[in-house]
């Protein structure tokens, strides 16, 4: 039976555009499977599950398949990751093993021989395969492994000489430091905390906004570990007194990964944070971040204008460099001179003048922003308004023709108004300069594979505040629950939410007259401002994430 018509028998392709898929592999000399994936008509999962039924052999999802640890743990993960194959169950003393290439013969051979067992195959997708190696066969044994070595050899007085000078990539601890990050990036962490205590070395994941507890290593290796990374960054390896800021750059997977690195002197020892700057990021477009229709409607008139200024606000960790970086994307075009000012420049953008701030050189937000605004730009971007003299002159830029993107600390889009007055600048400038305030946070988004509905109590509904009257029945909501595709956490992946404030005249009118961040509240709501609440509550609704999300990430 030919696969088309198993396509066909299974109701996922009909005759039509069989003949149009054809026509098209013809064209672009490839296979018929391979053009209706690229046509959307059907995903790889449905083509694999039909190659599967072709050749007699079960199709497993392995996204939700109940893995048994217990057969991961019979083949070693080095052959695993060889041959790309899995075990996911023992039955009867018959190991059931996923493959995406059941006529790999070798691969066979060795499983049979090292874990001593019978062989039912199963087929799954190649990309399912390795993503569930990555999750069930981390790099915690070989980890722990490394560890035991390094702590056999260590010595308390280590030669730092030596040790900047090893190159050896399978010297112990470069093999260490090496799978502590590429375990974090296949974590999707977005920063490595390495911390010294009295007696351990704790190495933690930060994992969609929340840490988790990665390793914990003996303290003699503390030394040795923190110096490797120093020498990665390129920093002084001998003065560790002080904080020191490095960078460095790997390739994980055909990717470059950048990873900016932050020491600091605690009594236990150095602390070292590593953030890892995934470039693929500063690529986001708008709707990716979670932007409602009404909220970016909002947004986009603000940006698409060729003067104002456009400030992001919210807690550090919210998400607002990475807004920024997606308005450039949309805004950068080869006829307009885009140039940014950073601490630190944390993506490098294509096209797009990007200049580091260095204040033991003199090179701070203020004095390099009076320096670009007279290399002729047209849209500035500032990673931060810190004091009053940054904020004269942003304002000043923004009001003579100029669009300036900007972020500030502050708890909601309201209060960005009544901050830069404090800070010391006129009413009447902030009013006419502003044109728009985004207000941002960050939350889990639900795993799609595991999220349950259930209808939350009265007291639980009463608590998030839902807008509107009293619904006559309570709706449905979800929840986590925890599976083998979110780690066992509920959550993959996060979300955002806003607040979209553009100044109206109103707005403007009372911030000429100092009134209080609750009246300019209210003037915003009653142009349309949807606030942080109202935005999370509304993807709540959605099943997009949790209340307990909103409970966590908003007053």
């Amino acid at each position: 039976m030919q696969i088309t018509d198993i396509l066909v028998a299974q109701g996922l392709v009909n005759e039509a555009q069989l003949n149009s898929a054809f026509e098209a592999s013809q064209t672009a000399g490839q296979s018929m499977g391979v053009t209706l994936m690229q046509m959307g008509l059907i995903t790889e999962s449905q083509y694999v599950a039909a190659l599967a039924h072709q050749i007699g052999m079960d199709f497993v999802d392995l996204g939700e398949y109940p893995i048994s640890r217990h057969a991961v743990m019979a083949l070693p993960a080095a052959i695993a990751r060889k041959y790309s194959v899995l075990p996911i169950d023992i039955e009867d003393g018959v190991l059931i093993l996923a493959t995406a290439d059941p006529s790999d013969v070798l691969a066979l051979d060795d499983v049979r021989s090292t874990t001593g067992m019978e062989i039912q195959l199963v087929i799954a997708t190649r990309r399912d395969v390795i993503s569930a190696i990555d999750r069930y066969m981390r790099a915690d044994d070989e980890l722990h492994t490394l560890s035991s070595t390094l702590e056999e050899e260590a010595d308390e007085d280590v030669d730092l000489s030596e040790l900047s000078e090893i190159s050896d990539d399978d010297a112990p601890i470069i093999k260490f430091v090496n799978l502590l990050i590429s375990q974090a990036i296949q974590d999707r962490a977005s920063d490595i905390h390495v911390e010294p205590a009295e007696n351990s070395l704790r190495v933690r994941y930060r994992i969609d906004g929340v840490l988790h507890e990665a390793q914990e290593i003996s303290k003699s290796l503390a030394l040795s570990i923190t110096s490797r990374i120093k020498i990665l960054a390129e920093i002084d390896i001998a003065e560790r007194r002080k904080p020191q800021d490095g960078r460095m750059s790997i390739t994980h997977n055909g990717r470059k990964i950048d990873l900016r690195v932050a020491t600091l002197p605690t009594v236990w020892g150095e602390k070292i944070v590593l953030r890892i700057l995934d470039n693929t990021t500063a690529a986001y477009d708008l709707m990716d971040l979670g932007f409602s229709k009404d909220n970016l409607a909002r947004f986009r008139e603000s940006f698409t204008k060729p003067y104002g200024m456009i400030l992001a606000t919210g807690p550090t960790g919210s998400g607002k460099s990475t807004t920024l970086y997606a308005t450039l994307n949309i805004i950068s075009r080869p006829e307009i001179n885009v140039i940014t000012v950073e601490d630190p420049v944390e993506y490098r953008l294509p096209s797009i003048n990007q200049i580091q701030v260095n204040p033991l050189a003199g090179l701070t937000f203020a004095s390099a922003l009076r320096s670009i605004l007279r290399s002729d730009p047209d849209v500035v971007l500032l990673g931060e308004i810190r004091d009053r003299e940054t904020a004269q002159i942003a304002i000043e830029a923004a009001l003579t023709g100029h669009l300036v993107l900007s972020t500030l600390h502050t708890n909601d889009a309201p209060s960005a108004v009544t901050r830069l007055t404090e800070m010391g600048i006129e009413p009447f400038l902030v009013g006419s300069a502003i044109d728009c305030v985004v207000a941002q946070r960050l939350a889990r988004r639900l795993c799609s594979r595991c999220k349950t509905a259930y209808i939350p109590t009265e007291e639980e509904y009463v608590r998030a505040r839902f807008p509107g009257p009293e619904p006559s029945e309570i709706p449905e909501l979800f929840r986590p629950v925890g599976c083998s595709s979110c780690a066992n956490t509920g959550y993959k992946g996060r979300l955002a939410f806003h607040e979209v404030m553009t100044i109206n005249e109103e707005i403007e009118r009372l911030t000429v007259r100092r009134a209080s961040a609750a009246e300019i509240v209210a003037a915003a709501a009653e142009d349309g401002m949807t606030s942080l609440r109202q935005d999370g509550l509304a993807k709540v609704l959605t099943g997009e994430t949790s209340l307990e999300e909103i409970f966590r990430v908003i007053i």
